[in-house]
């Protein structure tokens, strides 16, 4: 199954929905122009249909192997990276004295959902790139930036995330991978896993971040120190030097994303890997966080990515399939399956539900564009709490409901989808990872609900239901009898929303929040998806007034944005039921009635 990228869909969002022209405006950002993004989601749109597509089931078929000297990608893995580096896609959103291209983040994310699209296990080697790139910058000192980074932002060198260890998963206080000073670097030894693209046989140098003790370290998380641990020692001229004392002694054998190898690590076999402090020491759990933040955002641009996959390929097979007599085809010409009320329906959620999923992404992105080169103190810092609020809804809620669209996806194939000559289930196993992996959805759930709820007694979570007031006084102005439907779901949800907050906050015992913490994340995502979809549906309303407007897809996108309202946003309603309701009944039962 081929894959064309929505190109038309993105550019709307980032043009008349989360403010590409606005962004633009802000210093650093001026090159963003709608022309601009415009040619660059053409051309990426390009390469992935071209490049990266074709290889996503060869790549599921053969997957990464294991060898002595070290791991081999599928065929034709290396020549699309080299492609890939080539053309510039791996430094849009890096600094520009690094080598970057200084894009924003709403432009980047826009690009990496086409990426996770075509080919999901290609995509996990940039996406940990960008994220070891983020925590460098951010917090290593000049020197070891300047070694670093260049290569980096141009992909030469990949960049890997090392946290987990076999006996410390989450529970990072756990870890005991030991940093011995050595002079001017450090002695690193120990063993992580699950690291992906761990190793490689795609670029020159792979540059491990890794979480490790000191001797001196105190117990617990305030102890954990961050060291740069590259894979062949870089000289002082920038060459390459010797290998490092570290190596991939396997490789796991997974459900999904076969091409992308997920690599047990052996630091210090020998006299012990040669590390480089970032930063302070014991600071490094929140020097990593910057890494992780980054991700999280990624990983749910792959959740609502992959599933746009799905969806393409089944609404291609239900035009295609014919199969009973069906209530909405005219003629017996058109009979394909696609015409079955109830395929309609998976459709239509697949399809409403992506949207929203890439709108909540990219105005999330924006905010962080925003926080980052606003000029106004006040507003940076509303933005960047913002972004951080609805973080966890992007990588949690949408991870959730991508495995569920794919699901989706392969219904609507019936018993061809279950074979996997079809493609629609490698979507589904591929899209399984995207809630466990950078943190589950009780870490995002918990993390909604204590960091980005409880801490500031909600304020983030009462200026985004201010925004959505905003949107809703829009809804309830307009002369048009489909926003002021979708007005009446969104005002009972959010009302919903605002109710369950205020409960939430108002327990002392943070055992109940907890007990339902998912079904909070998936309730505000569910709202803030169904306020993105609002603002489609006012910005199509604006669009169709305007001379020359393409009145079939302004028309289809305020349909698409009624049916969410309608079908999805009375979930919310539910879930407050069962937030309020279920929360003690949840964690009654003892262990051993299991």
């Amino acid at each position: 199954m081929s894959y064309t990228a929505p190109v038309k869909d993105i550019s709307f969002v980032l043009k008349n929905v989360v403010g590409l022209s606005e962004i633009a405006k802000l210093e650093g950002f001026e090159d963003a122009s709608e022309d601009l993004v415009d040619a660059i989601l053409e051309e990426s749109a390009k390469f992935t249909a071209e490049i990266l597509s074709p290889l996503n089931s060869v790549g599921d078929q053969q997957g990464a192997s294991w060898a002595e000297d070290g791991v081999k990608t599928a065929d034709g893995w290396k020549a699309a990276y080299e492609q890939f580096v080539e053309a510039g896609w791996n430094a849009l959103a890096f600094p520009t004295q690094y080598g970057g291209q200084g894009l924003p983040m709403c432009v980047s994310a826009a690009v990496q959902e086409m990426w996770h699209s075509s080919n999901m296990a290609f995509g996990l080697c940039p996406l940990l790139t960008q994220g070891a790139v983020d925590a460098i910058e951010h917090h290593a000192s000049d020197e070891l930036k300047d070694r670093y980074l260049p290569n980096m932002v141009q992909g030469v060198w990949s960049g890997t995330m090392n946290l987990t260890e076999p006996q410390a998963g989450t529970d990072l206080a756990a870890i005991r991978t030991a940093a011995e000073p050595d002079g001017e670097h450090y002695r690193i030894k120990g063993q992580k896993i699950y690291i992906t693209y761990g190793d490689q046989d795609l670029t020159e140098n792979i540059v491990h971040l890794v979480l490790a003790r000191l001797p001196d370290a105190p117990e617990g998380v305030k102890g954990i120190s961050l060291f740069i641990v590259p894979k062949f020692l870089v000289n002082d001229d920038g060459s390459l030097g010797e290998r490092n004392d570290v190596k991939c002694i396997s490789i796991e054998h997974k459900l999904g994303i076969h091409a992308s190898p997920t690599c047990v690590m052996a630091y210090g076999e020998n006299d012990g890997a040669i590390g480089y402090l970032v930063g302070k020491e014991h600071h490094g759990l929140m020097y990593m966080f910057t890494m992780m933040n980054q991700a999280r955002h990624a990983v749910g641009v792959e959740g609502y990515g992959i599933a746009e996959r799905a969806y393409q390929q089944a609404l291609a097979y239900a035009k295609d399939r014919k199969q009973g007599q069906t209530l909405l085809g005219k003629s017996e010409d058109d009979q394909g399956i696609v015409n079955h009320p109830d395929v309609r329906r998976i459709l239509m959620t697949m399809r409403s539900s992506i949207e929203a999923m890439r709108g909540l992404a990219l105005e999330c992105a924006a905010a962080f564009d925003i926080a980052k080169k606003h000029p106004d103190a006040d507003v940076r810092e509303r933005s960047q709490r913002k972004g951080e609020l609805l973080t966890p809804l992007v990588k949690g809620w949408s991870t959730e409901l991508g495995v569920e669209l794919c699901s989706l996806g392969v219904q609507v194939h019936g018993g061809m989808g279950y074979i996997e000559e079809t493609g629609a289930a490698q979507h589904l196993r591929d899209a399984r990872i995207a809630p466990i992996y950078e943190g589950t959805t009780a870490i995002q759930a918990n993390d909604l609900i204590g960091r980005k709820t409880a801490r500031d007694g909600g304020k983030g979570l009462m200026e985004l239901m201010g925004e959505m007031n905003e949107t809703l006084s829009q809804l309830e102005a307009a002369d048009d009898t489909n926003l002021k439907a979708i007005a009446k779901r969104f005002k009972v949800a959010m009302v919903s929303a605002e109710d369950t907050g205020k409960w939430m906050l108002g327990q002392n015992d943070a055992t109940l929040p907890s007990a339902t913490s998912v079904e909070f994340l998936m309730m505000i995502g569910r709202l803030a998806g169904g306020w993105m979809m609002a603002r489609s549906a006012v910005a199509a309303a604006r669009l169709n007034k305007e001379p020359g407007a393409d009145t079939a897809y302004l028309d289809a996108k305020i349909m698409l944005a009624r049916y969410y309202a309608e079908r999805m946003l009375p979930l919310v309603e539910s879930s407050k039921t069962i937030i309020t309701e279920s929360a003690e009944s949840t964690i009654s039962v003892a262990v051993d009635q299991l």
